[in-house]
């Protein structure tokens, strides 16, 4: 039985196809455990604001932020993803990846060319053994009108590899891109969490800051009217100054974080003002599904495993390195002497052939060049189970950070609420002339560092709260990587 040339060239593009040097990918095995040691009995639950991503939802839900509740908040994260310039280097990188695509894509495709050329020659009557028959008239011209073929045919899969490896390179980008506007959306909602905590403490010291010159002016009159000794005043004048010191600091404070978030929208911080609202929040109710889950709702972890892809790939090109290659090359056009027979069918010219290449000796190179894809290959193994490993960390650290706040929450507003009471305990002894103005003061500073205490828990709870959900990938699915 005889083939036909439909039939044969079918069979030829199949073998060819189905010829691909190096190791099939097989994503590598990281550990694991059945849950996370710090959750709660409510970590796997779900709740109207914050659903478990799962890896065949393709809708992309970013906006986790939500789920605190914020206005404000809610108006300044978009602009993160608008206007951030280190968003937007993300961006260009994955745009350059993507077209590195196209680049490597096209190998799998002849390059066509054409090179006309017009020129003429004369030989000269003095050189050697020239022809002294042909003296007279021998200048000739020449005009080409070439088309020029090159192919090489991807028979080991190196092209093909190479496109693939160029795939998972953009894909990884665009899982560093997701990783870069997640990091910076939590430094903003920390930032804003932080900027809030310090409108509290402002709040707090100011009004501290009056209760003191109240105090102070008390003393004063009290020593003035020879009740009291001139200590008293200058005890309460000492916590007046201390507690001013104080306010101011917490304005500096607030300012820097003012200007961070104005950077984290890529504004001049001169044009940007948050408007002062004292933090009063608790934090969410955050599900952290199964660890599993998280190979699937992590961008640094989706970018290091496509890695890891892409240097399997490397593997497989750097082995058809030690098999032959085979291009085809093809060129056509028309040659004459003039215009006016430039174009006479013998003016046809062509040409059209294979040609294999195989590097006989290279001193080892080759090889060194496997042995380093394959080096390459297992670095970046280590570095995606590294990346699952600190994920893992990352969850149990600020699920136990939350539990042990909550419980210290408790214990502080108990503590808070008794420094209270012994402060109006020890400022009526003080009036009734059976303590002295130092046990006040004493009792004032307790009750204002547990009530400075109370919004900085608060503060951390709203801040690990932010992390837990970074940690958790804040709604991304591995589904969102681009199919490029």
């Amino acid at each position: 039985m005889t083939l036909g040339p439909a039939a044969l060239a079918g069979a030829t593009m199949l073998l060819i196809s189905g010829c691909m040097v190096g190791p099939k990918y097989v994503k590598p095995s990281v550990p694991m455990a059945p849950g996370y040691k710090e959750a709660g009995a409510d970590a796997y639950k779900e709740n109207s604001n914050w659903q478990v991503a799962q890896p065949s939802d393709a809708a992309q839900r970013g906006d986790w932020w939500t789920i605190f509740g914020d206005t404000e908040l809610n108006i300044l994260e978009p602009q993160v993803a608008e206007n951030n310039q280190d968003l937007k280097a993300a961006d260009a990188r994955f745009r350059e990846a993507r077209a590195l695509i196209r680049f490597s894509h096209a190998s799998l495709f002849p390059t066509v060319g054409v090179a006309p050329s017009a020129g003429g020659v004369r030989e000269s009557s003095n050189q050697p053994y020239f022809n002294l028959n042909n003296a007279q008239g021998n200048g000739t011209g020449v005009i080409q009108l070439p088309v020029d073929l090159n192919y090489e045919v991807d028979v080991w899969g190196r092209v093909r590899r190479t496109v693939s490896a160029a795939r998972e390179e953009a894909q990884a980008s665009a899982g560093d891109r997701q990783t870069v506007l997640l990091s910076l959306q939590a430094e903003l909602a920390i930032d804003y969490f932080e900027a809030r905590s310090a409108d509290a403490q402002e709040k707090l010291l100011n009004d501290t800051v009056k209760d003191f010159e109240e105090a102070f002016r008390i003393t004063t009159n009290r020593f003035e009217g020879g009740v009291a000794p001139k200590s008293d005043v200058d005890q309460a004048q000492t916590q007046l100054e201390a507690a001013k010191v104080l306010a101011r600091d917490i304005t500096l404070q607030r300012a820097q974080f003012e200007h961070a978030i104005a950077i984290l929208l890529g504004k001049p911080p001169a044009s940007f003002a948050l408007p002062t609202v004292p933090l009063d929040a608790r934090p969410p109710m955050i599900p952290t599904g199964l660890p599993s889950e998280l190979l699937e709702r992590r961008p640094d972890i989706a970018a290091a495993e496509r890695r890891v892809a892409e240097a399997n790939d490397r593997i497989g090109i750097a082995r058809a390195a030690f098999y032959p290659t085979i291009s085809l090359n093809g060129s056509i056009g028309v040659e004459g002497t003039s215009f006016a027979n430039l174009f006479d069918p013998a003016s046809l010219l062509w040409s059209l052939g294979p040609t294999l290449s195989q590097t006989v000796f290279d001193a080892g190179r080759r090889a060194a060049v496997s042995e380093q894809a394959n080096a390459s290959y297992d670095e970046t193994v280590a570095n995606y189970r590294q990346t699952t490993l600190t994920a893992f960390q990352q969850v149990e650290d600020n699920l136990v950070a939350l539990r042990v706040l909550d419980q210290e929450a408790g214990h502080q507003h108990q503590a808070t609420m008794a420094a209270q009471s012994a402060e109006q305990i020890f400022n009526n002894r003080y009036v009734g002339g059976l303590d002295t103005y130092l046990q006040v003061v004493t009792a004032q500073t307790t009750e204002l560092n547990n009530e400075r205490n109370d919004i900085d828990i608060m503060r951390r709870q709203m801040d690990a709260s932010v992390l837990l959900i970074k940690a958790l990938g804040g709604g991304w699915s591995v589904a969102n990587l681009p199919k490029l």
